[in-house]
């Protein structure tokens, strides 16, 4: 029998009385002040306020939502690093799922690139077995397509898979070799899952560190150009095109990159696509610090950030489903590292902790996206990966993300669950904020500004 696709520590399941909140659930068509019954971990009833049985409401511990408040899906992260093993001063599992906790996220799938890097089954054993002690929230794993994530030679991918891999990534390198690729979506067309793919030419982006153009010019740092991911996007898109299977595009960020994708679809190719709130609100402007005009390296990051009409397409994209998913590429890096010149510090920026009040901030509020795709698109991430989708729907299992979409905070100001502070929204006024994050049943976050509006 295979094992579960995701994993967490044992943790008690939630009784829970959350009163007048507002049930919201696109999927379900279902917007309204409600009570929401946690009876067991389990979605136990969904009521009018003040509607609930008294003997159904005794003995749960209750939330008073006054009206205020919004209950929604929990949010499903399809590609973050946990960093475990072998570079757990950057982040570990702990860290790494109490961030996704603190930000609402039910489920998270953790990419291979660690030391060693997750590609043989008995690495992945090893790490799931981690999992399986300290994850607060559930985590699957994506193994590499190729060992040592060198793109030469593919995994035990049969192996992988029986294992509880839900598909296969060579993240943080592209597969460069076509031959390979080809090789890789026929073993994927057999044994199942998702091919997970960074796309970048290397012998376009090699020694660039943002993206080129003015502001790589003005800065005198060597650029990427756009072209580095657009054109092994191309070169997969015709690959699945001829070889069937299952893609999904991690990070993109660029027009042309969206272009390719979307005729794709067009023509029926097995593809998906996932965007990150830094490509979605920031550009390739927002590089240099505005007080200081010094490259801030929390805003380095791979692929680089792109034009204001890269973002904009994205945005876009993300509206009308060609871009399938929010995916955060939590990637982070020690102080240190971070505190290196721009040119040599490591790419990468935490996003857990800040997504979804960094898109409700930067795009709801202002009108740019509705809220309900918004939420849509910050859980479909799960079903693109085989998962079932979180939902209010009763009698499921409850994962579900507690909301002030009014409350304001300054990203990073009380800290970060994260063990790195380099998140590119640090220092922002944010609107909308996470009080509480109900995972597989458990209740694994509730904010300290909770606290007194929760009675026994």
């Amino acid at each position: 029998m295979s094992p579960p696709a995701l994993i967490r520590s044992p943790r008690t399941p939630a009784n829970l009385l959350l009163r007048e909140v507002r049930a919201l659930d696109p999927r379900l068509g279902l917007d309204g002040c409600r009570d929401v019954l946690v009876r067991d971990g389990v979605i136990a009833e969904i009521a009018a306020p003040g509607t609930l049985a008294e003997e159904a409401r005794a003995g749960m511990q209750t939330v008073e939502g006054g009206g205020r408040l919004a209950l929604v899906p929990a949010f499903f992260d399809p590609h973050v690093h946990l960093r475990t093993p072998g570079q757990e001063h950057k982040e570990d599992i702990v860290s790494g799922t109490r961030a996704a906790a603190a930000g609402g996220y039910g489920g998270v799938i953790a990419m291979p690139n660690t030391d060693p890097p997750i590609d043989t089954p008995q690495r992945l054993r090893a790490v799931r077995e981690t999992a399986a002690r300290e994850a607060v929230v559930p985590v699957g794993f994506l193994p590499a397509i190729t060992r040592g994530l060198a793109g030469e030679e593919l995994t035990e991918m049969a192996g992988l898979r029986e294992g509880g891999a839900l598909g296969f990534t060579d993240d943080g390198q592209p597969v460069a070799s076509a031959g390979v690729l080809r090789e890789a979506i026929a073993r994927q067309r057999e044994v199942g899952g998702v091919l997970a793919l960074h796309e970048e030419e290397r012998s376009l982006s090699r020694g660039g560190a943002l993206r080129e153009g003015p502001v790589s010019a003005a800065l005198g740092i060597q650029g990427v150009p756009a072209a580095s991911e657009a054109a092994m996007v191309a070169r997969d898109m015709a690959l699945a095109a001829c070889e069937g299977g299952r893609l999904h595009l991690q990070h993109l960020s660029c027009v042309a990159s969206i272009e390719s994708v979307a005729a794709a679809k067009a023509c029926g190719v097995g593809v998906s696509a996932e965007a990150t709130p830094h490509h979605l609100l920031l550009s390739e402007d927002d590089v240099r610090d505005p007080a200081s005009g010094e490259a801030d390296t929390a805003r380095k990051m791979n692929p680089p950030l792109g034009t204001e009409a890269d973002r904009r397409a994205l945005v876009e994209a993300l509206r009308t489903g060609t871009v399938d998913c929010v995916a955060t590429d939590h990637a982070p890096h020690a102080a240190a590292e971070k505190a290196l010149p721009f040119g040599r510090a490591p790419m990468g920026t935490t996003g857990l902790e800040t997504a979804f009040a960094a898109l409700h901030t930067g795009l709801v509020l202002p009108g740019v996206l509705d809220l309900a795709t918004l939420l849509q698109r910050m859980t479909a991430g799960a079903q693109l990966f085989g998962l079932p989708e979180p939902t209010l729907a009763t009698g499921g299992e409850a994962s579900l993300t507690l909301v002030d979409l009014d409350a304001e905070w300054v990203a990073g100001e009380h800290g970060w669950e994260s063990r790195s502070a380099s998140n590119c929204f640090a220092g922002r006024r944010l609107r909308g904020r996470v009080l509480a994050t109900i995972a597989a049943g458990a209740l694994v976050y509730q904010a300290a500004s909770l606290t007194a509006a929760v009675a026994a």
